[in-house]
């Protein structure tokens, strides 16, 4: 069944923290988002839209706001031809299966629909709906899309998986494994991970996992960029448990801060420019020598959209990595948007983490 989530009120598409945060708990216990719906307070054409869904064979999850709560459950009972009951501090359709506050879940015919009442910063109910397909995420560093798919089919056919496989950015992806009805996801996993050495990590969450091995161990990890402007320690700290791993992160635009906060000389610069090997070299260095940490990671680069030259076009990004033993680099010319260059820069460089230390994060 198809997963439908439709949001209903002007809140909802005009807050896109709000929206994104509701996002992010409905994908954290449901597998695939088909589409996304999106009405206007007082829109004339949800009951119509409602009926076909409630009519289909899908699975719904409905947000909607105090005010046009009630007026939702109203709808939903004619269609149904049920009537509304007084649960909970709501007015909800009698036939409701299960609620919670501010959530409540009903089946009608073959579809399955949760209904889910938010305002702006409450706390997001309890999703009712769940996901009845079985799946599981690993991630595969060092092999291509072709191959790991090659490697991985035979093993899924034979225990009855299904796989997707998504490029992250290259040298680093996404598979995501479905069981048929008889299928064995667990020895799937097994197998894949003998067959893939030191490549495959069995993880929802690739961050999660470094800040767990990270943290296990005691070990600290700092960042010196330039075109990401923060954006690599965001990915780290939207997640819980990085206060424990992450040192911090020194922004540095200029080339003066370069050369005072990071110690990166001033030749090195004039010489070669701030988007540069050499540069970035020396921006791990100071990242690592002023903080202690264990692992630091630059970045200096040309985002876009515009500051190209024919030599250094938009999308040069360079990327170092060090540890106190080491040093591994990469020169990228991505393409994209500001933004996507940014976000590539950043999974760059996480994988560029990974594998500069395998005997830490497999």
């Amino acid at each position: 069944m198809k997963l439908h989530l439709i949001f209903i009120g002007n809140m909802f598409i005009y807050n896109k923290s709000l929206q994104e945060y509701i996002i992010r708990k409905i994908e954290d216990g449901n597998e695939f988002i088909s589409s996304i719906t999106y009405f206007k307070d007082g829109d004339n054409s949800i009951f119509l839209y409602l009926e076909e869904e409630l009519n289909s064979s899908n699975k719904s999850i409905i947000i909607t706001n105090k005010q046009n709560s009630a007026t939702i459950g109203k709808l939903i009972s004619t269609v149904t031809s049920d009537n509304q009951v007084l649960k909970d501090g709501m007015l909800i359709p009698s036939n409701a299966l299960i609620t919670q506050e501010r959530s409540y879940l009903l089946e009608y015919k073959d579809s399955v629909i949760n209904i889910i009442q938010i305002d702006e910063m409450q706390k997001m109910p309890t999703i009712l709906i769940s996901d009845a397909i079985s799946s599981e995420k690993v991630f595969i560093f060092g092999e291509e899309k072709d191959n790991a798919i090659a490697l991985l089919e035979p093993i899924a056919q034979t225990y009855e998986v299904n796989i997707e496989v998504i490029v992250i950015v290259n040298g680093f992806l996404k598979v995501n494994a479905f069981s048929k009805k008889y299928g064995n996801l667990s020895k799937f996993i097994n197998y894949a991970k003998h067959l893939l050495p030191r490549k495959l990590i069995h993880t929802s969450n690739i961050i999660t996992h470094i800040i767990d091995k990270l943290s296990k161990d005691s070990k600290k990890i700092t960042f010196a960029e330039s075109c990401t402007g923060g954006l690599m320690s965001y990915y780290l700290t939207k997640e819980n448990g990085a206060s424990e791993i992450l040192d911090g992160s020194l922004v540095t635009y200029s080339n003066k801060l370069k050369e005072n906060w990071l110690a990166v000389s001033k030749e090195v610069i004039e010489s070669e420019g701030a988007v540069s090997s050499d540069v970035v070299s020396e921006m791990s260095d100071g990242a690592l020598n002023v903080s202690d940490a264990d692992y630091s990671i630059a970045i200096s680069g040309i985002a876009g959209d515009f500051g190209g030259t024919k030599d250094k076009p938009v999308g040069t990004v360079y990327i170092g990595v060090r540890t106190k033993d080491e040093h591994i680099e990469e020169h990228l010319v991505l393409f994209g948007d500001r933004n996507y260059v940014q976000h590539q820069s950043v999974l760059h460089a996480l994988k560029m983490l990974i594998n500069i230390d395998k005997n830490q994060f497999f």
